[in-house]
């Protein structure tokens, strides 16, 4: 594939990933506040937006690259540092909603990571400000600013006020959200 962190592999086509400023920036802080909590338990590894996944069942050459993933380190396979992508799917999956993404795109993502057996995808709306978590039992949740995302059963003990992954408000966006 060509530029191989800038695209993903769908149905045959390569399917370019275009991120917005705010997106990459979300996408990163989410992945560093993850990053910190695993490392300081020795849970397994993180990874941005530029690791792919070929681990859809019905699609063997699906590729698909999550903006923030992570794998418990009791699953992770032989020969980690490898090239190449994984073949197993991610315990959790991260999407950050960019401008040009399409709703029923990242409803039909969200449904193949939970096909492909991911327990646990958060979707994070930067322009909303929200968080949805979709779980392998289909239930979803929608959390606001002043919600707690938590890792649930997946990553156990994980807590983090939603508003932690956007960046600080300025004085006119705080003034028109309070009015």
């Amino acid at each position: 594939m060509p530029d191989r962190k800038s695209y993903e592999l769908v149905d045959g086509h390569l399917v370019a990933r275009d991120v917005s400023v705010l997106s990459s920036w979300v996408g990163a802080e989410t992945r560093d506040i993850l990053n910190r909590f695993v490392k300081e338990r020795q849970l397994g590894w993180t990874w941005g937006a530029d690791l792919g996944y070929v681990c859809f069942p019905s699609a063997p050459g699906k590729v698909r690259r999550p903006d923030v993933s992570f794998v418990r380190k009791e699953r992770l396979p032989e020969g980690l540092t490898s090239e190449g992508y994984l073949y197993i799917p991610p315990d959790l999956a991260v999407e950050v909603i960019s401008p040009n993404d399409l709703a029923y795109q990242v409803d039909h993502k969200v449904d193949e990571y939970l096909n492909a057996g991911v327990p646990l995808v958060w979707v994070i709306n930067p322009e909303a400000r929200k968080v949805f978590i979709h779980r392998r039992d289909q239930s979803v949740s929608a959390l606001r600013e002043a919600d707690e995302l938590s890792g649930e059963d997946v990553l156990p003990g994980f807590r983090c006020r939603v508003s932690t992954i956007f960046p600080a408000k300025s004085t006119e966006q705080q003034a028109a959200s309070s009015a």
